[in-house]
């Protein structure tokens, strides 16, 4: 039998949590999601999800789908075995109705004897079971075509192209986000790593007031759009995290993430989890669509990376604040299934995702097209230099068959690789409701079959790395101020610089630029 899974989680934090692997008897809570994944899949096609694990870069997962076509060929001969041994059963039962005495008591001793070895092989089965169905939901997502096999991603565009900023001067000194925001006193390492450790902050005065500024503007354009508001918990069950991908890798191939003494919990890497948790265990219909929300949350990362320059102030740090984009859609025709994910009813299932009021129901991709759309929107007004990419199989972690992220031009980092992520979206397609056991409910076919819808996610606003755009970008070494885009002076008291703390944060005036 493989080894059973575990999901190691060491943190830093003495008080709240501590440096623990997850404890295996933990059992989780009746309300947790039983997965319900389509091992039928993975045995018809091996190969190409051991590929599959390879190309994503999770080579110790590759030797899975070969364990579990060997288990459901072991419980396929139990299945066999038992079959005529509970049909001996059987006939036992019509025999001792007109068995005389002598022959009752061979009959009732050979009885007894199938009765315990029938138990003992249906406990046998329930093991092989369980660890098909473990090994199944530890396999990543299937692969999108139009996501590049390999490590390097592919250019979709630019936004805000006019504001490129042309030949770069390797030798050209630039004012980093930190030495901005110390001169300006928008943050404090320094005490925060005497407070909390490195990869923690303290943004003060015009720092809090533009991180305020840069969630209110992300919700207010999100909720412009249609979408939903909400503030999701920050910590959640380990096994909703689970259920969600998160299983992140560092190179030594341990996972990381802030564990909470109970074993039980994990402080949420992303408002993700918890957006997605809020469909678990439910079957939607499809006047429930459009579902679109978007949440601000606080993310929680134990391991944010090697202390080098490329991480050095907000860029990596260990917890900081996100707005995040959350969707569910019908899925692509071709992924209609029944309930038990086995049966093949796309024929019968043509007009089964209309909306509630008669059209078609928005798909997936143009959910996703909207959101790439929205993070184009949001980052284009501000007034930031970005490049979009495709990214390769080995960046698209468990849970995405297709990601996209966006990077932004920051002025500090010129000298190695000037671009910076910002954002990401991801179209999850059913991994998630598969884990999460949220159903779809099929209208059009015959009797009560569901299927599992897809999920999307996208980053509307990570502050710290938006920040850190706005503050080298923005900055007029002239002035010595840093320049607020129009879109978030509303939010910030119709502020339109930042300067030093001696009085300079004031509406522009024209003389100053006689």
């Amino acid at each position: 039998m493989p080894p059973r899974l575990r999901y190691p989680l060491r943190v830093r934090l003495p008080q709240l949590t501590r440096r623990v692997h997850v404890d295996a008897h933990v059992q989780p809570p009746p309300t947790a999601p039983k997965p319900s994944v389509n091992i039928k899949a993975i045995r018809a096609a091996p190969d190409y999800h051991i590929q599959n694990c390879l190309n994503r870069n999770y080579a110790p997962l590759s030797t899975y789908p070969t364990q579990i076509v060997e288990l459901y060929d072991e419980w396929s001969n139990l299945q066999k075995a038992l079959r005529g041994d509970r049909e001996r059963h059987n006939a036992i039962s019509t025999q001792l109705r007109k068995a005389a005495r002598e022959e009752k008591d061979e009959l009732v001793k050979e009885a007894q004897a199938l009765k315990s070895k029938i138990g003992s092989v249906e406990e046998k089965e329930k093991e092989l079971e369980q660890t098909m169905r473990q090994l199944a939901s530890a396999l990543p997502n299937e692969i999108h075509p139009d996501t590049p096999i390999g490590t390097e991603p592919k250019l979709l565009g630019y936004i805000n192209e006019h504001l490129a900023p042309g030949k770069i001067d390797p030798e050209k000194e630039v004012k980093s986000h930190v030495q901005i925001g110390s001169d300006l006193k928008l943050m404090d390492f320094a005490d925060a790593g005497v407070v909390s450790g490195w990869g923690w902050y303290y943004l003060l005065n015009e720092g809090v007031m533009l991180e305020q500024a840069l969630v209110n503007y992300a919700l207010s354009l999100a909720r412009s759009k249609g979408w939903s508001l909400v503030s999701p918990p920050n910590i959640v069950y380990t096994h909703m995290s689970a259920a969600c991908g998160f299983q992140p890798r560092d190179h030594h191939g341990e996972q990381q993430s802030y564990l909470v003494n109970d074993g039980r919990h994990v402080l949420a890497g992303t408002a993700e989890i918890p957006l997605a948790g809020m469909n678990a265990n439910k079957t939607l219909s499809m006047d429930d669509f459009p579902q679109k929300v978007v949440g601000v949350g606080r993310a929680y990362r134990a391991e944010a990376g090697a202390r080098g320059v490329d991480s050095k102030g907000l860029y990596r740090v260990h917890e900081f604040t996100k707005v995040e984009l959350f969707a569910w859609a019908p899925p692509a025709p071709e992924q209609k299934e029944a309930k038990d994910g086995e049966e093949d009813i796309s024929a019968s299932t043509s007009n089964a995702f209309t909306s509630a009021e008669g059209g078609q129901a928005q798909s997936a991709e143009d959910i996703f097209n909207e959101m790439l759309g929205l993070q184009k929107e949001f980052l284009t007004s501000l007034g930031l230099h970005a490049r979009i990419l495709e990214m390769p199989s080995t960046d698209l972690g468990a849970s995405a068959s297709r990601k996209i992220d966006i990077e932004a031009f920051m002025p500090s980092r010129a000298k190695k690789d000037p671009w910076g992520e910002v954002s990401s979206l991801s179209n999850c397609t059913d991994y998630q409701s598969r884990r999460l056991n949220t159903r779809l409910k099929l209208e059009g076919g015959s009797g009560k079959k569901t299927t599992f819808p897809y999920t999307l996610n996208g980053t509307a606003c990570a502050v710290p790395r938006v920040m850190i755009a706005i503050l080298e970008n923005g900055w007029d070494e002239k002035r010595e101020v840093v320049v607020i885009p129009e879109v978030l002076r509303p939010f910030m008291g119709g502020m339109e610089f930042i300067g030093r703390s001696d009085g300079k944060n004031y509406k522009h005036n024209p003389e100053e630029d006689i």
